[in-house]
């Protein structure tokens, strides 16, 4: 096991054979994991060896892309409430951890590895739950001596990105409406459904009432009613049907963005609060 932290965020990465996967292809994997692997996933990302911002990487040298070259290793996202489908940051720590290791016990496939030396970047191919994500680390030397550049960022591409609804009413029923809600009067709001590795709800501070920017309010109020929004949308399946994977077909968080039209530069700022509410601010 080994830890990675990028800024705030950290990453648990779970060597191979810690669990004991079965199933043909990543998906039944993941599901054989929630069903027989769980306590252990529990003792890793919960307190006192977790917490409630843990995420977790669980390497699995053998899939389904792998065997058909398409992918050098596969991964299994986790967190405190559960698993996930993909995740950036742990993708990121692992370009890093798997560049670095050069003990084939881990990474069979290491010595695989595609090296730009005009670039100096390796690729490696991660299959995550949602497919397979191409990866470029920065990278010093080549062969048994290479090593990451930490000096120099990690990219990534991800899968097919693609937008399922548009517009989206939501109604709020009274007993949820949050404080900034009911003082702007409103009974509902509208938000827009996308997929990017996962399906996620995008909501404006405005359209939730709160007027004066997210920076400016609680982030239990923003938890409170990204949380309600969430529950009321889980229903409905139709927003959340993927072109080929039926476990995938699930929301699995809501991201309130802003513009900060004050900026020199208008900007979008994205406060993600996924399960266990966790803020994420990314400016793009």
């Amino acid at each position: 096991m080994s830890d990675f932290r990028l800024h705030w965020k950290p990453t648990r990465i779970v060597l191979p054979g810690s669990f004991q996967l079965k199933g043909d292809t990543l998906l039944e994997k993941r599901a054989y994991a929630k069903e027989y692997c769980d306590h252990l996933r529990k003792r890793l990302m919960r307190e006192p060896r977790g917490h409630a911002e843990m995420y977790g990487a669980i390497l699995v040298q053998d899939t389904e892309e792998t065997a058909a070259g398409c992918a050098d290793i596969g991964v299994l996202f986790c967190h405190n409430e559960g698993y996930s489908t993909m995740c950036g940051h742990a993708t990121i720590a692992l370009g890093r951890f798997l560049i670095d290791a050069h003990d084939l016990s881990i990474f069979p496939r290491r010595e695989q590895l595609k090296y730009d030396a005009e670039r100096e970047e390796t690729l490696l191919r991660l299959h995550a739950p949602c497919g397979v994500v191409q990866v470029r680390v920065p990278t010093l030397g080549s062969g048994q001596d290479a090593r990451s550049d930490g000096t120099r960022r990690v990219s990534f591409k991800s899968v097919a990105s693609f937008v399922s609804a548009i517009d989206v009413k939501v109604d709020i029923p009274e007993s949820l409406r949050w404080t900034e809600l009911k003082k702007a009067g409103r009974s509902f709001v509208t938000v827009d459904v996308s997929f990017g590795g996962a399906y996620y709800a995008i909501v404006s501070a405005e359209e939730l009432g709160f007027e004066r920017g997210i920076r400016a309010y609680p982030l239990s109020e923003l938890s409170q009613a990204t949380a309600v929004v969430k529950s009321l949308l889980r229903a409905r399946k139709a927003l959340f049907e993927h072109p080929s994977e039926e476990d995938l077909e699930y929301l699995y968080g809501v991201i309130i963005v802003e513009k900060l039209a004050q900026r020199k530069e208008l900007e979008a700022a994205e406060d993600e609060l996924a399960d266990g509410f966790l803020p994420t601010t990314t400016p793009s």
